[in-house]
Order: C-alpha cells, then sequence, then structure tokens
C-alpha cells in the first residue's frame, strides 16, 4: 500500500491543519488503496517544544504585534540566508536528524507539506542526497515565504500565476513542476453561493476570527450604529471566552458559533449570509472567494494577515474597513451598488482564470504516477 505523509507544524488548528485534512479526505476518498498520516512535526520532535512555541507564538502576535511583523518580514519573509545563518542554524541539524528517523520509521512514497518549516528541512536532506523521497509544497498564503524548500522540491502548487513566475524566474524551477492551484479549499466550497444573495432584509453577515478567536469582534460591535441592520452569526472558534461574552449580550440579532470542524455545516453557513468579515487568512478567504461573497476585514494578524491583505487589497478581493468610523454604510453601499457588485464578482473571476487545475485534481495526477511507479516496483 502507497503511504503519503502530509506535514502541516503545531497542534492548534490552523489554515496550514484546514489544508492537510482536505487534502487527506480527497485522497482517501479517491484511492482504495492508499494510507494518508498527517504528522505535526515540531511535535513529533518534542511535544514541550511545541507546546511553548505555539504559546509565545499566540502571546506575540496579541502584545506585540508591531514587532511580531518587523521580525517576520525580516527573517521569514525578505532573507533565506538571514534567516538560516541568525535564527535557527544551529537547532536545524536537530531537526534534520528528527526528520530523518521520522521518515525511516514511516516509510512514505509521497511527502506533502503544507508548513514551510517541513519543506525547509526536507530540502537540506534532498540537498545532502540523504533521501530521494518526492515532495509537494502545498502554499496556504498569498505569498511564497522564504522559508519553503524550492530548487529540490518536486512540485509546488501555488495560489495565482505572480507565485509561478517568481519561483521560475528567481529560483529557476522548471515551469512543469509549478502548477497554479489557488490556496485548496474543500470541493464542498466549490459551489457558489445561492442566487438569493442580496434579496433578503436585514443583510445577513458573518463574522470569522479564525480558529483562535482572534480579531476585533468585539471592538467591531463597538463601531456598529444600528444593529437592527443586519443579523450576524459569530465564528468564535475555540475561544469559549468569547463565545460567552457574545452569548451573554443576548441580542436577537447576533448569534455566536463555537469551532464548526464539519466543512458540509460551514459551507450551509455560508450559503445563508450575504457576506463575510473576517481576517485575511488565506484558507478562510479562498474559501469566502469561491462561494462568490463580499470579503470585509476590520483587523488582521501581523506576519502573513498582513502580507495577504496587500495582495488581496492590490487585486481587490477584500474590503478593508480599518479607518473607517461606522461600517455599516461601507457594507451596505458594497451589498446594494450593483456596478460594485459586478466590479467584485469580475476582479474574482480573473483571479480564478489563473487556475490551472485544482489542487486535487493536480494531486490526483501526480499520486496516481507514483502510484504506478510503486506497483511496478513490487511486481
Amino acid at each position: 500500500m502507497m503511504k503519503i505523509l502530509v506535514l502541516p507544524l503545531f497542534q492548534m488548528s490552523t489554515g496550514h491543519h484546514k489544508v492537510a485534512d482536505t487534502l487527506i479526505d480527497f485522497l482517501q476518498r479517491q484511492f482504495q488503496d492508499i494510507y494518508c498520516k498527517k504528522i505535526d512535526f515540531l511535535s513529533y520532535c518534542n511535544e514541550l517544544m511545541e507546546k511553548m512555541v505555539s504559546e509565545m507564538y499566540l502571546r506575540w502576535i496579541r502584545s506585540h504585534p508591531a514587532s511580531y511583523h518587523r521580525v517576520y518580514k525580516a527573517f521569514m519573509y525578505y532573507d533565506v540566508h538571514r534567516l538560516e545563518f541568525v535564527s535557527f542554524e544551529p537547532w536545524l541539524p536537530y531537526f534534520e536528524n528528527k526528520m530523518k528517523k521520522m521518515l525511516e520509521k514511516e516509510k512514505p512514497t509521497l511527502i506533502i507539506c503544507t508548513h514551510s518549516f517541513p519543506s525547509r528541512i526536507l530540502q537540506r536532506l534532498k540537498r545532502k542526497k540523504l533521501i530521494q523521497i518526492p515532495v509537494i509544497n502545498v502554499y496556504t498564503d498569498f505569498f511564497i515565504n522564504s522559508v519553503w524548500g524550492k530548487r529540490d522540491i518536486d512540485y509546488h502548487f501555488v495560489p495565482h500565476a505572480d507565485a509561478k513566475k517568481e519561483l521560475m524566474t528567481k529560483y529557476h524551477i522548471d515551469e512543469k513542476r509549478i502548477i497554479v492551484t489557488g490556496i485548496p479549499v474543500h470541493e464542498v466550497f466549490m459551489t457558489k453561493h445561492s442566487e438569493l444573495r442580496g434579496k433578503r432584509r436585514p443583510f445577513h453577515l458573518l463574522l470569522a476570527g479564525g480558529n483562535q478567536g482572534l480579531g476585533n469582534i468585539v471592538d467591531f460591535f463597538k463601531k456598529v450604529e444600528d444593529s437592527r441592520l443586519f443579523r450576524y452569526s459569530v465564528l468564535c472558534g475555540t475561544n469559549k471566552k468569547l463565545y460567552d461574552e457574545i452569548a451573554s449580550w443576548k441580542h436577537p440579532h447576533i448569534r455566536p458559533f463555537s469551532y464548526i470542524s464539519s466543512p458540509q455545516e460551514m459551507n450551509r453557513l455560508y450559503n445563508e449570509v450575504d457576506a463575510v468579515i473576517t481576517k485575511p487568512g488565506g484558507v478562510t478567504v479562498s474559501e469566502v472567494l469561491h462561494k462568490q461573497l463580499p470579503v470585509f476585514t476590520v483587523g488582521y494578524l501581523p506576519g502573513q494577515e498582513q502580507i495577504n491583505l496587500q495582495y488581496l487589497e492590490k487585486h481587490g478581493l477584500i474590503y478593508n474597513l480599518t479607518g473607517f468610523r461606522y461600517y455599516e454604510r461601507k457594507i451596505i453601499h458594497v451589498l446594494t451598488d450593483e456596478i460594485e457588485k459586478n466590479h467584485f464578482y469580475r476582479r474574482v473571476h480573473e483571479y480564478f482564470s489563473q487556475i490551472e487545475k485544482t489542487a486535487q485534481d493536480a494531486l490526483k495526477e501526480i499520486v496516481a504516477m507514483y502510484q504506478g511507479q510503486y506497483r511496478a516496483l513490487w511486481k
């Protein structure tokens, strides 16, 4: 049986895990003789280390967002050499050794990376000719950070045509190894929103603060002039304190939800709403764009989300409400002005017109190819 290893990072539920679960679900439905296993590489190395790093990460971005963003851009976005030789160099042999031992134990036929750090370690092992296992990078943001392994990685599933051009020109990677898939989402989200959108009153808005319930959700309602203009569904993720606070308001037009793990349930909620207000995380925004729902943001996490926002604003794929004194006026304009709506739909169409094939279709072809080679070896 062919074995596929999928490598996110951290135990907390993130876009890296969401994409990993999406691809595993697809592969297990598509192929009967394939076994997929997801491993959080940092926890595999040391569970205490994973807990400390994830807690430090969340504390840092909450308490000192500006400093986190500066460090992220300096060491994870601009200069890969500074990253390796200043930040992680003393630790890299440790992680290489752990990765090598994990692969010797698991014996995968193929590896899929949904986080940059395992990809970086795998590239180093490949460069040293210590492993020959094919590796696929699946990018979960609207940009490619400097940590990802690149030249020695076998396939790249990139978010847009600009990312493909970057890999070809900056890293001299063969065009055939780069596939514009967009950021992968579950197939259930690939159907358009109901045509009833915009015909109901009051408008129904979905507020999503990510799986950790981060973001300016409470602050958002402080800038609402008249909450009767809209109905709100609020995704609180695993943030019980936020859920309890919103529930305590007992507001007839504001309904909180705890963490939703089911893609089908999430899709049903998307189909009920007229627009989504969220942080600019790559996976969530991609789901919403597939549903052709207007996307608004009132806040973002430093680092990845701030850089995502730059791309999304440049291409007109998100409405940034930061700086507005009152939010409803802009939202109502977008939802009621036919010219503005048509401009938004055209920009969404232009984004998806770059897609060469879905991540699922690309993965199906690659897996089938390696599956044939695997079977031939055992004949």
